[in-house]
C-alpha cells in the first residue's frame, strides 16, 4: 500500500478514511440480523444508508408471518432506520423478481427440477440490481446481514464459511462474483452464534431483537410450493403415472409438481415389500420414476452455470481436488472437479451421496478449510 493511502487508518469496512466519510448501503429485510449490521455501522459513525426491497405484492404480504421483504418487514426496517437517524428507502422490485426468481422457480419445477430460489435472488436481484443502486447513490460499498466471511487474500477478496457452521450461508452465495466480492461486506460473518446477534440487537434497543427468523421462502411462506406453482402454471396440475425404473407403471399421480426426489412417502403404493423412493422426474412424460432407496445415490454430476472464485483460472487445469456440497443442510464431501469448460465441470464425489437433484447448486469449498471457490448449477446432463 503506497504511502497517500496511509494518511488515516484503515477503518472496519475496509477504508483509509474516518467512517463519517466512508458511505454504506445496507440491504435491509427487516429481519433481526440486517438490522443489527445497520444499526452497528450508524453506531461507529458511517455515513449509513438504508434500503429495503419490496420483492412481491404489499398488501398481500402484510398478512403473511415468516416472510422477509413482506410488509410488516419493511415498516420493521424502517423502524429501525428512524431510531438509529439514518435514511431509509423501499424500492419496488416487484417486476425484477418475479421475472428473475419466482417465474424461474415455476418452470423449474414444472421441468422435474427442484430450484433454490434463494440463490437467484442474492444473484439476480440482491447482488446485481440492489448493487448497482449502491453505486448509483455513491456508496463505498455494501453491507448485508449474510452469515459469511469475506477475507482478504493473495488474489484480493475472498470467501469464506461463517465462523458459526449452524449459521453459514455460503451455499446460497455461491454465484457472488469476484467483482461483487470487492464491493461487499459481510459484518456478522465472524460471529460465534446468533445469540450474539440477538445481544447486539438488545444492545442498539432495537424492536426487532427477539423477531423470529424466517424459514420458508420468502414468497411461500405457507410452504406450499405446489399451490404456487398450480396457480402460475394451471397445466402443472396434469395427473400422470408413477411408474418403475423400467417403465412399469405402478399408480396415478396428480402432477410432477407434488413430488421430489428422494421422497418415500406418500406415494399411494401399498403391498410391496421393500420400499420405493422418487429418483426421477419426468416432466415431458409427466411420469413419477420411483425405485430402491440405492437407485438414489450418485457419484458423477454434471455441473454448468459456474461461478469461479479461485486465483487461477477455472479450466487452467485439469482437476481440482475440493469438496462440494449438493444440498444447504449436507456437509461439504471430498470430489474432484473436472473442468469441461471455464463454465461447466464434471463433479466426481469420492463417496456417493443420495438425493443429488437437478436444479439444486454444488458449491465449491477448500478440502478441509474454510474458503469457498464458487459453484455451479447441477443439470441432468445428456
Amino acid at each position: 500500500m503506497n504511502g497517500s493511502l496511509m494518511t488515516h487508518p484503515v477503518n472496519s469496512l475496509g477504508f483509509a478514511k474516518p467512517p463519517k466519510d466512508t458511505r454504506v448501503v445496507v440491504a435491509m429485510s427487516g429481519g433481526v440480523d440486517s438490522s443489527v449490521v445497520a444499526a452497528e455501522l450508524a453506531a461507529e459513525g458511517y455515513d449509513v444508508v438504508g434500503v429495503t426491497l419490496q420483492l412481491y405484492d404489499h398488501g398481500a404480504a402484510l398478512a403473511k408471518k415468516g416472510a422477509c421483504c413482506a410488509g410488516i418487514d419493511i415498516h420493521d426496517a424502517r423502524r429501525v432506520a428512524e431510531e438509529m437517524g439514518f435514511p431509509h428507502y423501499v424500492l419496488d422490485y416487484e417486476n425484477i423478481f418475479k421475472e428473475t426468481v419466482i417465474d424461474e422457480f415455476a418452470d423449474s419445477y414444472l421441468a422435474g427440477a427442484t430450484p433454490v430460489p434463494c440463490i437467484r435472488c442474492n444473484e439476480r436481484v440482491k447482488f446485481k440490481d440492489l448493487l448497482a443502486t449502491a453505486r448509483d447513490l455513491d456508496a463505498d460499498c455494501m453491507a448485508t446481514g449474510h452469515y459469511i466471511q469475506r477475507k482478504g487474500g493473495v488474489g484480493g477478496a475472498e470467501l469464506h464459511m461463517a465462523a458459526d457452521p449452524m449459521r453459514d450461508q455460503s451455499y446460497f452465495l455461491f454465484p457472488t462474483t469476484q467483482e461483487q466480492l470487492d464491493f461487499l461486506r459481510f459484518p456478522l460473518g465472524h460471529l460465534e452464534s446468533k445469540a450474539e446477534t440477538r445481544a447486539l440487537a438488545v444492545k442498539h434497543g432495537l424492536a426487532v431483537a427477539d423477531k423470529p427468523d424466517s424459514q420458508d421462502i420468502c414468497f411461500v411462506p405457507d410452504g406450499n410450493y405446489a399451490a404456487l406453482i398450480e396457480k402460475l402454471r394451471p397445466e402443472a396440475a396434469s395427473p400422470g403415472k408413477i411408474v418403475d425404473m423400467d417403465g412399469n407403471v405402478l399408480a396415478d399421480h396428480r402432477g410432477v409438481i407434488h413430488y421430489t426426489i428422494g421422497q418415500r412417502r406418500g406415494l399411494g403404493i401399498g403391498g410391496l415389500e421393500d420400499p420405493l423412493y422418487v429418483v426421477r422426474l419426468d416432466a415431458d412424460k409427466r411420469e413419477v420414476v420411483v425405485g430402491p432407496k440405492e437407485a438414489l445415490t450418485t457419484r458423477i454430476i454434471p455441473v454448468r452455470e459456474i461461478n469461479w472464485l479461485g486465483d487461477a483460472p477455472f479450466d487452467s487445469q485439469d482437476e481440482w481436488h475440493l469438496a462440494v456440497k449438493v444440498r444447504s443442510t449436507r456437509p461439504p464431501r471430498a470430489a474432484i472437479v473436472r473442468p469441461l469448460s471455464a463454465t461447466t465441470a464434471e463433479v466426481e464425489l469420492l463417496e456417493p451421496e443420495e438425493g443429488v437433484s437437478p436444479g439444486q447448486a454444488c458449491v465449491f469449498y477448500e478440502d478441509g478449510g474454510s474458503r469457498i471457490f464458487g459453484g455451479g448449477w447441477i443439470w441432468r446432463g445428456d
